[in-house]
This record gives structure tokens, C-alpha cells and sequence, in this order.
């Protein structure tokens, strides 16, 4: 049976690969005690020792303005660590699936970024991803990185939606902005993206793919159709105004870019099928968050 080493697994996409990948094999989730992406040295080690067949990294440093303040560990994390991964992987002659970001782009596109044009990250966090990206590419492994955005789930501590809700219950009216527009995903749609992808992985599918959800939406439109879904299937809010604002209203450490929707052209022979509409897959999200609280 092939073994498949999850690193990140607590988190929102982990906690859904966790299940998605079982059908391919046993799957060995490394604890951050035993891969531990702030000690990059002992990374490589600890990995070859596990002796997996492929290894899936679901492991990021995501707090985008915090990373503005912490750029040192955000790297650590983001790119020196994925590296270190890639380079157990090219040794170990297995494949290595790295999750990235619609922040490597800077926004200026008005139509779905591809995954050949050019990068140009606003901050951090962004800047961090595409090195580990490039790292990843240097060491000659065979890797499936994959771009995805927006991402929200059931699991991990917080997430867009989950503080929406949050305020939503608490405040009368809540402000969110309007001119940043991508695509909102579920980590589900991710890992049983990922869970596709893994047994086509070969040296001629190997590469760079964008994956999300399908459709567009801004934060603002995203929020309100939290709060629509949400009392449909009976939250308990207090919200009664949702305020489109700019970016400009709203200052953060770090630039976010204001389109980054993400062509699936590329991934779509892979997958076979669109990935579900956003919308959708927000509603299902909600359906499984609301009978767990």
C-alpha cells in the first residue's frame, strides 16, 4: 500500500485530505512535533526516515498581515521548509503536491490569471508562496504545485466565513469591502481535487495548475451570501446591513490584490469537470458547519 505523508494536517485543507486521501493509500499525518516547517534542517531527515511514497504538503504560514511583521518565519515556512520537502522527495524519487496562492499575482489582470503570466506578489505572504514555489521547481522533483484562493472550511481555526458568522451574531450591521474580486473555495473541493490529481501525476502532467472554486464573487458579495444561506438554515443573527466599502476604507499591513480569479483552463482536462460553483459548495459547507454547532 502506498504511504502518504501529510504534513499541515490540522488545518483547514489537512483535516479534509486527511479523508480524501485515504482511498489512495495509508496516510502518515506528521504532527508539527515530528516536521516541525520553523526548523527547516531537520525537515529533510525526519522526512526520509518516514520512507513515503509521495508527500502531500497542506502545511502554509497564512496569516497575511502578520506576515508583513514576521518575514523571517514566514519564509522559514513557506519556502525554505517546502524546499527542504522537495529535496527528501527528489532523493527519495517520489512526488511532492505543494498548495499555493493567488497572492504570487498582483491583481492587475482583468481577466483570470493563467498559469504562465507573470507574478508579481504585493506583500509578504504572497512573496513568500512563489519562492516556495520556485524552490520547489529548482530541485528537479516531481511536484504538483497547486494555486488555489479564498479558501474557507469547516475545520481550522478561522476563516472568512466563520467571521462572518461570528459578527453576524454579534453586531447590527458589519463592513466589508467591494473592489477585491476572486473566487471563494472549500477546502473540501481542494483535497478531493488534490485526491483527482495525485494518481495522473507523471513526469508529463507534473507542473503548476489553478484550482477554486468556480464563478467570482467580491468579499462583499461573499458575505451577504453567508448571511442569505445562514438564515435559511436558521442562525441566530443580529445582522442588519452589510456595507460595501473600498480597500481604501479599510487599511491592512499587507496589499491584497484586487482581482486574482484563477483560469482553470489548464487543470480542466485532469479534472474532467468544472469545479462546483462557489455558491454552492458555500451552501453545503454550511449545511455540515450548522449541525456541528
Amino acid at each position: 500500500m502506498k504511504r502518504i505523508l501529510l504534513t499541515g494536517a490540522e488545518g483547514q485543507v489537512g483535516r479534509e485530505l486527511q479523508h480524501s486521501l485515504t482511498p489512495l493509500g495509508k496516510v502518515i499525518c506528521a504532527s508539527r512535533g515530528e516536521i516541525d516547517f520553523s526548523q527547516p534542517d531537520a525537515v529533510q531527515a525526519a522526512v526520509t526516515a518516514m520512507q513515503p511514497d509521495l508527500i502531500v504538503n497542506a502545511a502554509a504560514y497564512t496569516a497575511v498581515d502578520r506576515a508583513e511583521s514576521e518575514p523571517e518565519l514566514a519564509q522559514l515556512v513557506n519556502a525554505v521548509t517546502p524546499a527542504m520537502l522537495a529535496n527528501a522527495a527528489q532523493q527519495l524519487g517520489v512526488g511532492l503536491v505543494h498548495i499555493s496562492t493567488d497572492y504570487v499575482f498582483d491583481g492587475q489582470h482583468y481577466l483570470p490569471y493563467l498559469e504562465t503570466d507573470s507574478t508579481h506578489p504585493l506583500g509578504v505572504y504572497g512573496a513568500t508562496k512563489l519562492a516556495g514555489e520556485e524552490a520547489i521547481r529548482v530541485t528537479g522533483c516531481l511536484h504538483l504545485i497547486l494555486r488555489t484562493a479564498w479558501v474557507y472550511g469547516t475545520y481550522g481555526k478561522g476563516n472568512f466565513v466563520k467571521t462572518m458568522l461570528r459578527l453576524g451574531a454579534e453586531r447590527p450591521e458589519i463592513r466589508v469591502v467591494v473592489d477585491q474580486i476572486g473566487s471563494p473555495t472549500w477546502s473540501r473541493d481542494i483535497a478531493q481535487a488534490i485526491a483527482h490529481l495525485i494518481p495522473q501525476l507523471n513526469p508529463e502532467t507534473a507542473g503548476t495548475y489553478h484550482f477554486t472554486n468556480s464563478g467570482v464573487a467580491s468579499w462583499y458579495d461573499f458575505a451577504v451570501a453567508i448571511f442569505e444561506e445562514a438564515r435559511l438554515l436558521g442562525w441566530n443573527l443580529q445582522l442588519q446591513r452589510v456595507i460595501p466599502i473600498t480597500t481604501e476604507d479599510y487599511p491592512t499591513p499587507a496589499r491584497r490584490p484586487a482581482f486574482s480569479v484563477l483560469s482553470h483552463q489548464k487543470i480542466l482536462p485532469l479534472l474532467g469537470e468544472h469545479p462546483p460553483h462557489w455558491r454552492q459548495s458555500l451552501r453545503s459547507m454550511l449545511v455540515e458547519l450548522r449541525q456541528a454547532v
